[in-house]
């Protein structure tokens, strides 16, 4: 079946084996893409992901005059020596909200005004969390009713001390991409502690960046040297096939090439938690970032239970779904709480998340800032609203692998977004 059909069914499996190399991390291509773009000299970047939202970052910094090559997860990209071009038209950044966070903290400081706008999900997310500290900082920030299109003109900044609101690696990525350029020390203060992959994509490019319990620093005037390196497997990917793996006693699968950052490794702590054993080889440090060999063994008598809440719930915000989904498999359910920021994603993910499971049978409680879905649960095959995300296509094709009957995921070429290959690595590991 195509990967762009609407509509993709899930067959049960009765276990998981192989081998898989997975595309590069989402979070550093992003991040590395749009540096690369701005930095003096060549980015070589090997394994950058496949998915949809870094091209956006990729196809961004080429309107604004990098010279960009690409060949498959081969990406060089000549950077414009700290001086962006005054962009013809505007800025797409397509579905992606971290191209656009992102990238407005790097325009900030640039000559000229700049629109960024996006697809009909990415004009609902919220962009004032951005506007306010940038603003503050001494650039000029239109929005509509708080959303995209955004409409930044540059200015000279002045650094600043922030505290992010609500925790966002976004945000605070943001903030330190425009302190490149300002006048000062810019610090960035988290009551949370976020993923931090712009930390050590700027430390990577060259740029001295301070770290102090829950504040980062960087002073202004720095200037980005570009880099050569091999992107990590994405984590938040893998945890499809981590979680997958852990529903069937028998399985064994093995993930290489890894991104393993503390920020981001929390989801083999929760496996582990709920009974899995996962085991790391051939670990190794590439431009700042782990990365290394994963091997998972399911629990013989199955997933145990857990709560999830907290400073666990900000580092696992995009596992949430995948958890929640598969938590009616495991014996005594699993309880998610502080992750209101679901809500704000490319869908109300506990919204859908809760009514696909009951789509599947599932008993599911949801509330504000969670869901409680308690264990011990058989799953029927169902229909399944994707809701035109792809955390959400991708995490009730792993809930329909232990479900009584085939599944239908609607909506399911929104995996292409981030994953492309989800669906066929999936039919290559799946025993059936």
């Amino acid at each position: 079946m195509s990967q762009a059909t609407a509509t993709r069914v899930i067959a049960p499996a009765r276990n998981l084996l192989g081998s898989l190399r997975l595309p590069g991390d989402k979070s550093i291509s992003h991040r590395y893409a749009l540096l690369g773009g701005l930095a003096n000299g060549t980015t070589q970047l090997e394994n950058f992901s496949t998915g949809a939202d870094p091209a956006s970052s990729l196809g961004c910094v080429a309107a604004l005059g990098a010279r960009v090559e690409r060949d498959g997860a081969k990406v060089t990209i000549q950077g414009c020596g700290g001086q962006f071009h005054p962009a013809s038209a505007p800025l797409d950044c397509g579905n992606s909200g971290s191209t656009m966070r992102m990238l407005a903290g790097l325009l900030a400081s640039q000559r000229g005004a700049f629109t960024l706008i996006g697809d009909s999900s990415l004009t609902r997310r919220p962009m004032e969390r951005i506007r306010k500290p940038l603003e503050a900082m001494g650039a000029h920030i239109t929005l509509t009713q708080g959303h995209a299109p955004l409409t930044i003109e540059g200015a000279a900044l002045n650094a600043i001390d922030y505290t992010t609101p609500v925790p966002s690696a976004q945000v605070k990525t943001a903030v330190l991409f425009a302190g490149l350029n300002a006048d000062g020390t810019t610090s960035v203060t988290e009551s949370v502690r976020t993923r931090d992959h712009g930390e050590i994509a700027l430390e990577a490019f060259g740029v001295k960046v301070t770290r102090n319990h829950d504040t980062v620093s960087i002073s202004g005037g720095q200037s980005l040297q570009g880099v050569d390196t091999v992107i990590p497997g994405d984590m938040s990917s893998a945890a499809f096939f981590l979680c997958a793996a852990a529903l069937f006693p028998d399985s064994g699968l093995l993930l290489d090439n890894l991104g393993l950052n503390p920020t981001r490794a929390t989801l083999l702590d929760v496996l582990a938690t709920l009974g899995a054993k996962t085991s790391v080889l051939n670990l190794e440090q590439r431009s700042g970032e782990l990365a290394g060999t994963v091997q998972l063994v399911a629990p013989k008598d199955g997933l145990g239970g857990a709560t999830i809440s907290g400073a666990l719930a900000a580092q696992l915000i995009d596992e949430l779904p995948v958890l929640a989904a598969i938590a009616p498999y495991t014996r005594h359910g699993i309880r998610i709480r502080d992750a209101k920021e679901l809500r704000v994603k490319e869908s109300d993910r506990i919204a859908l998340v809760a009514e696909n499971l009951r789509q599947m049978g599932a008993e599911v409680t949801e509330v504000e800032d969670g869901l409680d879905v308690p264990g011990g649960q058989a799953l029927h095959g169902a229909e399944i609203d994707s809701g035109g995300d792809h955390r959400i296509a991708m995490a009730f094709s792993v809930a329909a692998l232990r479900a009584d009957g085939e599944s239908t995921i609607h909506g399911a070429e929104s995996a292409d977004i981030s994953f492309p290959e989800f669906f066929s690595l999936l039919d290559q590991v799946a025993v059936r």
